[in-house]
């Protein structure tokens, strides 16, 4: 979502609603209140890297820029994803809310580090070659498909 461009606030907006999206179902899985298998998850995942790649390649510039949506849907998804992973540390219950909190600030921090250095470098490219800084968010979108291709393929017919 970051190769589109935007400003820096668009751009940590769209990443605060993932966040907020992730929390909010990590939160319930943690419960125990809502656990889907990982075996529609993980797919479900995959498809969502997929559709990212494909928005990029077909979204034009006029428009409304729906980015902070897509990115709080997925954010839902993926936090059934993160859920299982934090379910192998084994956290203790009278642990949770602290850890929840813990895992979620970080990834929020995380992302917030990398949509700057990225989005920064993706600016100043596009301020000196707007084709070529066209030509690297397309060619970075066609990555993100293969690889969110390749993921789905291995989650649905490689992984038992």
């Amino acid at each position: 979502m970051l190769l589109l461009g935007g400003s820096l606030l668009r751009l940590l907006t769209i990443v605060t609603s993932f966040t907020i999206a992730h929390s909010i179902t990590l939160t319930l899985a943690a419960l125990d209140i809502a656990n889907p298998p990982a075996r529609l998850i993980e797919p479900a995942i995959a498809l969502s890297i997929v559709y990212v790649g494909i928005d990029n390649l077909m979204i034009g510039k006029a428009g409304w820029d729906v980015r902070a949506w897509i990115a709080f849907f997925f954010g839902l998804v993926h936090g059934f994803g993160f859920a299982g992973v934090l379910r192998e540390f084994g956290l203790p219950r009278q642990a949770l809310t602290l850890s929840l909190f813990s895992f979620n600030f970080g990834v929020e921090i995380g992302q917030v580090c990398i949509v700057v250095v990225v989005a920064s470098l993706l600016a100043a490219l596009r301020s000196r070659n707007q084709t070529l800084g066209q030509r690297v968010a397309t060619v970075g979108s066609v990555i993100v498909i293969l690889a969110g291709s390749y993921w789905f393929i291995q989650r649905v017919f490689f992984i038992e």
